[in-house]
């Protein structure tokens, strides 16, 4: 994570956000998965398309634009990447940091 000094003083610092974030963390984060181990299995398995590709790892780097589909309890959900998390928070933080492209049933 990079890290600068603020023009404050020596003891302020801006944390910016990184322009990647591994697959699995982003989809702990982004709260598809209730722990990061099991969104690392998910992705270990090959159950993860990022733009229509198989991805077989858990440390494959995700972007803001990308498309990830993958199943999440009985349904597959297709998601775009909108921004990267620096942490896991509430749900309604989580839900900024993607756009859901599932087709509405019914």
């Amino acid at each position: 994570m990079a890290e600068a000094r603020a023009p404050g003083g020596a003891d302020s610092v801006v944390t910016e956000a990184p322009e990647t974030q591994r697959l699995d963390k982003w989809l702990w984060i982004a709260r598809f998965f209730k722990t990061r181990s099991l969104s690392a299995t998910v992705c270990g398995k090959g159950r993860v398309r990022v733009n229509r590709i198989v991805v077989e790892k858990a440390h494959y780097a995700v972007r803001p634009g990308d498309v990830l589909t993958f199943p999440q309890a009985d349904r597959i959900r297709v998601v775009r990447v909108l921004g990267i998390g620096i942490r896991r928070g509430p749900a309604s933080e989580a839900r900024l940091l993607y756009e859901d492209l599932d087709a509405p049933e019914g």
